[in-house]
């Protein structure tokens, strides 16, 4: 069965940068919950993604990312961002080096355009090649703590011993696919990208989704939208570029700074060694509300009834049954554990400042106890 023709009778589709996406298909609730306690898949196709190559490749790679590329090695990868001249993001990236000269970049959908023709502009004076592949190849997530014996079921490699960000080459229902132990969700799990799979004849890809959904069906596989995925990312205080991050927020007060290497120079560098020795103007927090309501977009942050900052995204949790956010406020104010009221509409509901993820990391997330 055709994967979009998948998605037009089995989910409730909704429009996102583009593209005709599944919003859900059981439920939100239920299919995150799926990838809590089981495994989901979901169809992330939609994700940009580029190629890197020739000799230049890793030096014009740390000279547009935050993170060390020089650092990575053949079949690993890294979590990074982009930054303007002056320090603010504009895109949060994965970098994989997979193999001398070339790399593997993957950005946002809603930056797909914009990002590669960042690209373009910021390649002078180095010899590498940036190939847009975001149509020729397909990408699946597939996350939970069953994942890898699935994985590891299909595949014909062992892809259950990569570590963290590796990838390696693999071959599922007979077709080449790329497998990165990588995800958005907070659980372990990998992305598997379908190689020759170009969006006019996606054989390939309607292969591996087939054949992923008959094997995991078995151990409470379901697929996911949308709705589930941005649910999974901000109980694992994952931030969602343009929601919680752009280019008027920099590294350091999203509480990215972890994968800002100031020891090298890049686009962006001398603005956020400013910020680093002056300290953030603001900070993102996590926020846990008392009662079973929803902080949304927008919504103020109080303190002692005066305003400290604002919500950027929100929602109901179902593992906590409590309203969870994330948002910014000003550096005096976001110690953990403050006692601090949000404001829905015409009310004030009480809340708490905590350190995501929000789940109970023993039971949840990759880091979980082995059971």
């Amino acid at each position: 069965m055709q994967i979009q023709v998948f998605h037009n009778n089995h989910g409730h589709l909704t429009e996102f940068a583009g593209f005709n996406l599944p919003l859900w298909f059981k439920g939100i609730i239920p299919e995150s919950l799926a990838v809590r306690n089981a495994v989901g898949i979901f169809d992330v196709s939609h994700m940009g993604r580029a190629l890197v190559r020739g000799q230049d490749s890793q030096r014009f790679l740390d000279h547009i990312t935050t993170n060390d590329v020089a650092s990575l090695n053949k079949g690993s990868g890294q979590y990074s961002l982009l930054c303007n001249s002056v320090g603010g993001i504009k895109d949060d990236v994965l970098v994989f080096n997979l193999q001398q000269d070339q790399y593997l970049i993957v950005y946002n959908a809603a930056n797909r355009v914009g990002d590669y023709e960042w690209f373009g502009s910021t390649k002078d004076g180095f010899d590498a090649e940036v190939q847009d592949v975001s149509d020729d190849v397909a990408m699946f997530a597939v996350q939970g703590p069953k994942a890898v014996p699935l994985i590891s079921k299909l595949a014909d490699a062992p892809l259950g011993k990569l570590p963290r960000f590796a990838c390696d080459w693999a071959e599922i229902a007979g077709c080449k696919v790329l497998v990165s132990r990588t995800g958005y969700t907070g659980e372990d799990g990998f992305e598997v990208f379908v190689w020759d799979a170009p969006i006019g004849s996606a054989v390939n890809a309607q292969k591996v989704w087939d054949k992923m959904l008959e094997a995991g069906r078995p151990i409470g596989l379901e697929p996911c939208g949308l709705g589930a995925r941005d649910l999974l990312r901000l109980e694992a205080g994952l931030c969602l570029y343009g929601t919680d991050m752009d280019e008027n927020t920099n590294p350091f007060e999203a509480k990215l700074g972890f994968v800002v290497k100031l020891n090298k120079d890049f686009i962006g560098r001398s603005s956020l060694q400013q910020v680093k020795e002056k300290g953030p103007q603001k900070l993102r927090v996590g926020v846990v509300t008392e009662n079973r309501v929803i902080p949304r977009h927008g919504f103020s942050i109080l303190f002692n009834d005066e305003e400290i900052g604002r919500v950027t995204s929100g929602t109901l949790s179902p593992i906590l049954d409590k309203g969870i956010a994330m948002g910014y406020v000003t550096p005096q104010n976001a110690s953990q554990g403050n006692a601090v009221k949000i404001k829905i509409r015409d009310r004030v509901e009480g809340a708490k400042f905590v350190k995501p993820p929000f789940y109970d990391t023993s039971k949840y997330g990759y880091s979980r106890r082995t059971q």
